[in-house]
């Protein structure tokens, strides 16, 4: 089997993926602009070989550098990078190249954030209210029907980049007056946790792994107010979540790929939506968790989530990996630059010398998002998880 990876070296935990498949005997052909002589040890033992690109965002030249790979290895038979700014790009080389998975049709409905409305529909599962912006006047008669605050947001893009809440009309005309040249939607405001089911499915579209993640703050409000970042996986997945999180993967007939399926929680009732604590849809995100969430999940579930996926590109189940070991929270939190915190990493490692998992300091491309130094600790209990998260965020 010859599996084409993009971007191996970036995110820097995603050399596992090619590691795992790698170790199932898989030939792993990497695409990426980082100069071979840069890559750490470990991506390029992960990789079977490696073609340097000036830029993965010419398509002329990661054209070029499959052409290569398949005149040398022969057929393609998975081209992926698990990362959601190359979906496009990956079902479009997919599409040309006639490889296994999601062609360039396919990806547009779950990159669109209209568009994934219709699945979710679909599926039985309630969405926010939306149209598209248009104009100061039409977007008024919008917000007549759904009240503020509403959410403004690209209609393809990443995370929640170039995404703002609207609480009023003057929020409304500094949006414009920032001339925006893509496609915005505007969506009506829903107050809830965000909660996501993140997983694994076979061809069929059936689950054979999963967890839940919870993220009290909003992940627009940490970029657009750059706050701190804490999220954690839960123990076990709640069953609506399950159950709904299924229906979507089958209405979007989605095969053989990580998910991460993001929807409210209710916290108060929501007319035409549900009742509090009911789920109400988000989005779609057909790639794993942004960042370092898959070892999070691994942490937490005692599993290994990178084998997982290697499993079910190789054999469509689960072969490698045991899915009956303990579980905790294990949670992510994040600290900015800006701030002055009362305990140092020294004194937060003699605190907790088993329970941290990972501690490491953020690149300029995640940090907007994921914040600038985190650490992942492993917990039994609830309330040791809460008690860790607020020493760290502890402020001098």
């Amino acid at each position: 089997m010859n599996f084409i990876f993009i971007s191996p070296a970036f995110p820097t935990n995603y050399y596992n993926f090619c590691d795992r498949l790698k170790k199932n005997g898989v030939t792993v052909l990497g695409i990426g602009d980082t100069p071979y002589n840069e890559l750490n040890q470990k991506v390029k033992d992960s990789l079977t070989e490696y073609y340097k690109v000036n830029s993965l965002e010419s398509y002329d030249e990661v054209y070029r550098a499959v052409a290569f790979f398949a005149f040398k290895y022969g057929k393609i038979d998975y081209l992926e990078s698990n990362n959601e700014y190359w979906l496009r790009q990956d079902a479009k080389l997919r599409t040309d190249f006639n490889i296994n998975g999601a062609k360039l049709d396919d990806v547009i409905a779950f990159t669109s954030k209209s568009l994934m409305k219709d699945y979710y529909i679909e599926a039985g599962v309630p969405v926010a209210r939306y149209a598209f912006c248009k104009n100061f006047e039409e977007d008024l008669k919008f917000i007549e029907k759904v009240g503020y605050p509403v959410v403004v947001k690209p209609n393809v893009g990443v995370g929640a980049a170039a995404t703002y809440k609207i609480k009023n009309e003057q929020d409304l005309k500094e949006f414009y007056n920032r001339h925006f040249q893509v496609p915005y939607i505007m969506e009506e405001f829903i107050e809830g946790n965000i909660v996501s089911l993140d997983g694994i499915c076979d061809s069929n579209s059936n689950i054979v792994f999963c967890d839940n993640e919870v993220f009290p703050p909003s992940i627009m409000d940490i970029v657009n107010e750059n706050l701190e970042v804490s999220f954690y996986v839960n123990k076990e997945v709640p069953l609506d979540l399950y159950e709904a999180g299924s229906k979507v993967l089958k209405a979007f007939k989605i095969h053989s790929r990580y998910f991460h399926l993001e929807f409210f929680r209710l916290s108060k009732d929501k007319l035409g939506l549900g009742k509090k604590g009911d789920i109400v849809a988000l989005e779609v995100n057909m790639r794993p968790p942004g960042g370092f969430a898959p070892d999070l999940i691994n942490y937490g579930q005692s599993v290994d989530t990178y084998q997982i996926y290697a499993d079910i590109i190789c054999y469509d189940k689960i072969v490698n990996v045991k899915l009956d070991y303990p579980k905790y929270y294990c949670c992510y939190v994040a600290r900015r630059d800006r701030l002055q915190y009362k305990y140092s990493y020294e004194v937060i490692k003699a605190m907790y010398p088993t329970q941290i998992m990972m501690h490491e300091r953020l690149s300029e491309t995640l940090s907007g998002a994921m914040g600038n130094e985190f650490y992942a600790g492993k917990f039994e209990n609830y309330d040791d998880l809460v008690k860790f998260n607020n020493i760290v965020l502890e402020k001098k």
